[in-house]
C-alpha cells in the first residue's frame, strides 16, 4: 500500500476506533443501568466530560473524512498519489494527535495544541488541493 492509502485507511480505522470506544462505554452504562438505552444525546451532553470530548473527537474525524480522505482518494484514483504520499503520514499523525489531545483535556494549552495539530492538517490539505489542481 502507498503512504496515501495507508493514511486514509488509518484515518478510517481511527474514526472507527473512537466510535467503538464510545459505544463500548455507552453499552456499559446501559448494562449497569446508569443510563437507559434511549437516554443518550448525540453529543453525550448528559454524560461525563470525557464522553462529551469523545463524541466531539469522533465527530471531528467524521467531519474531516470527506475533505482530507477525499483529497487522498482523488490523488490515488487519478494516479497522482506522489502528491499526497510525502505528507500522508504527517497528516495521519496530526489527526490522531488532535484526537488524543481532545480526549485528554480542555485546558487552554490543550486547546492550543489541538488547534495546532488541526492547522497542520489544514495546511497539508490546502497544499494537496493546489497541487492536485495545478499538477
Amino acid at each position: 500500500m502507498t503512504p496515501t492509502i495507508t493514511a486514509v485507511t488509518g484515518f478510517v480505522i481511527w474514526s472507527l476506533f473512537l466510535l467503538l470506544l464510545m459505544e463500548l462505554m455507552r453499552t456499559r452504562l446501559v448494562l449497569t443501568k446508569a443510563i437507559p438505552a434511549n437516554g443518550f444525546k448525540p453529543d453525550n451532553s448528559n454524560l461525563s466530560p470525557f464522553m462529551q470530548r469523545l463524541a466531539r473527537a469522533h465527530a471531528n474525524c467524521v467531519e474531516g473524512l470527506p475533505i482530507f480522505g477525499g483529497l487522498m482518494l482523488i490523488a490515488v484514483v487519478t494516479g497522482r498519489s506522489a502528491i499526497t504520499d510525502p505528507l500522508a503520514y504527517v497528516f495521519l499523525a496530526t489527526r490522531i494527535l488532535q484526537s488524543v489531545i481532545h480526549l485528554s483535556s480542555l485546558s487552554a494549552l490543550a486547546v492550543t495544541l489541538r488547534f495546532s495539530a488541526f492547522a497542520v492538517q489544514m495546511g497539508i490539505a490546502v497544499y494537496w488541493s493546489v497541487r492536485l489542481v495545478v499538477a
